[in-house]
């Protein structure tokens, strides 16, 4: 599948340090060991409807994460998916009276248009479920053939009383696990199952469904085996880092994870890393809820990309935070300090605000604080002024290469 175009990232004077990051999975702030190539996987779109601040807060976490590690010497190998086929999309296809293919087609353009806007770093691989739909089912034998999965009516199960380590990234108890399957594309109560948390592999073709060839029969595959059988063939197993949404924990990359260990030994990943929610109006914001602010939509009206990134960046990932017509506001008068500070003639030594902000983002990404170091140079520039005439250049450089903050 196509990505998008790529941003021009001018390289710094010297090198960044390593980048620490919360592991979901132990609790704790670790160091991030890549080698000279680092992997990373995230979790794309399910492209029903345009992307919002909440999946773009989550790709500008990821896009941190490649900045920062580019900036340390490393390349990074980053996959991310596409849903292009799943329950959701169907649904709005049929209610919409639009082919679910031209909907995801249509969808999928609008979130490139929005990443390039955003200036995220483009995946190296971008890459869709129905291009993937081989490697997938051929997962799902595999872990068939391991014992791990059964029937129930013609569609396999993988079986939770397999899975060695389940628990091992989100440490729920059972009754937890239970409530947020449930509520999370899951199917606890379906008859025929032996345990209520084993979860579909892969669906056996039904009337006026897409389905197709398969050693398994007709069908298409279930939700989370699309991300394990696509990180599995574009990165292989122990990859550096996977994450999301902090609402993928559970049950997407737990269950994920226990089909990697099935059929490798190993874990997928390193490094879990999950990124807070956003909300609108007192609640999270989800198409489910159909309390979106779209990307789209602000640069529709106006708002530069820069802006809407700087707005963003305010909030350290792993932060739960709401959108309001302020974030904007603020975003609005801070760029415009910047770009005035940018367009000296002279001004203090930079050196140092690179080196602050390359701390703060190795940090478990620390944004805000990223954002408050160069808040100080900016005011020390408008207010004293400086001598050095390559500071200007020097500090719109690190703003624009560390926190991918373009301001024309």
């Amino acid at each position: 599948m196509r990505s998008w175009s790529a941003p021009d990232i001018v390289p710094l004077p010297g090198t960044g340090g390593p980048l620490r990051i919360h592991d979901t999975a132990t609790g704790r702030i670790r160091t991030t060991t890549p080698g000279p190539t680092a992997g990373m996987y995230a979790c794309g779109i399910t492209p029903y409807d345009a992307a919002h601040l909440g999946h773009a807060f989550t790709y500008l976490t990821f896009d941190l994460v490649n900045r920062v590690w580019r900036d340390a010497g490393h390349d990074v190998d980053y996959v991310q998916n596409t849903t292009d086929i799943d329950d959701p999309l169907l649904e709005r296809a049929e209610a919409t009276g639009v082919d679910w293919r031209d909907l995801a087609h249509r969808e999928i353009d609008v979130f490139r248009e929005d990443m390039a806007a955003l200036s995220i770093i483009p995946p190296t691989s971008f890459v869709g479920v129905v291009e993937s739909v081989d490697l997938i089912s051929e997962l799902a034998l595999r872990i068939k053939e391991s014992g791990a999965a059964y029937d129930v009516d013609g569609d396999l199960y993988f079986s939770v009383a397999e899975a060695s380590r389940f628990g091992e990234i989100g440490h729920l108890d059972r009754e937890e696990m239970l409530t947020l399957f449930g509520q999370r594309g899951g199917d606890p109560d379906r008859p025929g199952k032996k345990d209520p948390l084993d979860w579909l592999l892969w669906r056996a073709e039904r009337p006026g469904e897409p389905a197709w060839d398969s050693p398994l029969g007709r069908g298409r595959p279930g939700w989370h085996i699309e991300c394990s059988a696509i990180a599995l063939d574009r990165l292989g197993p122990e990859f550096d880092l996977n994450g999301g949404g902090n609402d993928l924990i559970f049950p997407h990359h737990e269950m994920g994870a226990a089909e990697a260990r099935c059929v490798t030994g190993r874990p997928n990943a390193h490094n879990h890393l999950h990124v807070g929610m956003v909300g609108l109006n007192g609640e999270k914001m989800s198409k489910s809820l159909g309390n979106l602010v779209f990307v789209s939509k602000l640069r529709a009206e106006g708002v530069e990309p820069g802006v809407i990134r700087l707005a963003m960046l305010t909030h350290h990932y792993r932060a739960a935070w709401e959108w309001t017509d302020a974030e904007l506001s603020t975003a609005v008068e801070r760029a415009g300090r910047w770009r005035a500070a940018f367009a000296l003639g002279s001004a203090p030594d930079a050196a140092p605000l690179l080196a602050e902000v390359r701390a703060a983002l190795a940090e478990d990404l620390d944004s805000p604080a990223a954002l408050a170091a160069v808040d100080r140079w900016v005011d020390l520039a408008l207010t004293e002024g400086g001598g050095d005439t390559g500071a200007p250049a020097l500090a719109r450089t690190t703003v624009a290469t560390l926190l991918g903050v373009e301001l024309p």
